[in-house]
């Protein structure tokens, strides 16, 4: 049997195709998974990450406004009964801070855990399942995600995107 896909790249040429990324990502994500599943996303300032979790949330339901975490470290949100926390260390000066702020208990609940600006936190942070970095290329995004698990490769095989793989000549 092959082994599970561990990583796949598209291109984001505007704000509604990382919408519909982070759409696609809610579908292939189980609701059901203890520790929590933890998404890394990496990106300049200004890359969409924020916008990605927007679309995420959007897809399970959620009409709440979707602002970065920044000055507040985490949003959590609660969607029929799923724990989503969104997580902004960009703010941190040390990794201590996020044992300092308590953070590392909600690594351990069910649920989902989207970190902006990881390496923050690092080393404290636990393994990941999906990387997910946003870099701008040109007039849009190219996304690039890996599952860095078992677990993480499991659910990319149920991934389904329909963006384009590279940016028009």
């Amino acid at each position: 049997m092959p082994e599970p896909r561990a990583d796949y790249e598209c291109w984001l040429p505007d704000e509604a195709a990382t919408l519909a990324l982070g759409a696609a990502l809610a579908e292939a994500l189980p609701r059901e998974v203890k520790p929590a599943a933890l998404i890394e996303l990496e990106g300049d300032l200004g890359a969409g990450k924020t916008t990605l979790v927007r679309g995420l949330l959007r897809k399970l339901g959620s009409e709440e406004a979707v602002k970065s975490p920044t000055y507040t470290l985490v949003e959590p949100h609660v969607i029929s009964g799923l724990n989503l926390y969104h997580f902004d260390f960009y703010r941190f000066s040390q990794p201590e801070e996020f044992l300092d702020a308590g953070l590392d208990e909600y690594f351990a609940q069910a649920g989902w855990c989207l970190v902006e600006w990881p390496a923050r936190a690092r080393p404290y942070l636990p393994a990941c399942d999906w990387r997910i970095e946003l870099a701008i290329a040109g007039s849009g995004r190219r996304a690039h995600l890996e599952a860095t698990s078992e677990r993480g490769r499991a659910w990319l095989t149920r991934l389904s995107i329909a963006a384009t793989s590279s940016p028009p000549a």
